[in-house]
């Protein structure tokens, strides 16, 4: 079992910035892929942003985005914290969701994620 919790969400003006953290429990943080997911009202669940386990790789790749976020946002890890980041930079209203931190050994999409945090509200006002 691995239990995951997020950390470093809030409100911040368009074009700021803010780091979530996701911090794991379990000796088995390495042996996993990670992710970030958001959510909206009425919405479903949308990918933001993946990362391979030590090792692997994502389709040709160690991280993965989604086009929305492209170059303002960066996802690492760091193995011997057991913690996984989403540093978000030039934040936009339509960046306001409820963020998910995700682990799983397909963490692209909602039906390859074995492990769900509670979820860290971000809020991005214009």
């Amino acid at each position: 079992q691995v239990q995951l919790v997020e950390s470093g969400g809030g409100l911040v003006q368009a074009g700021g910035s803010l780091r979530l953290s996701c911090a794991t429990s379990g000796r088995t943080f390495s042996s996993y892929a990670m992710g970030w997911f958001r959510q909206t009202p009425g919405k479903e669940r949308e990918f933001v942003a993946a990362i391979s386990r030590s090792g692997g790789s994502l389709s040709g790749g160690s991280t993965r985005y989604a086009d929305s976020v492209k170059g303002r946002f960066t996802i690492s890890r760091d193995n011997a914290k057991n913690t996984v980041y989403l540093q978000m930079n030039s934040l936009k209203p339509e960046d306001t969701a409820v963020y998910y931190c995700a682990a799983g050994t397909v963490v692209v999409v909602t039906s390859g994620v074995d492990y769900w945090g509670q979820g860290t509200q971000v809020t991005v006002s214009s």
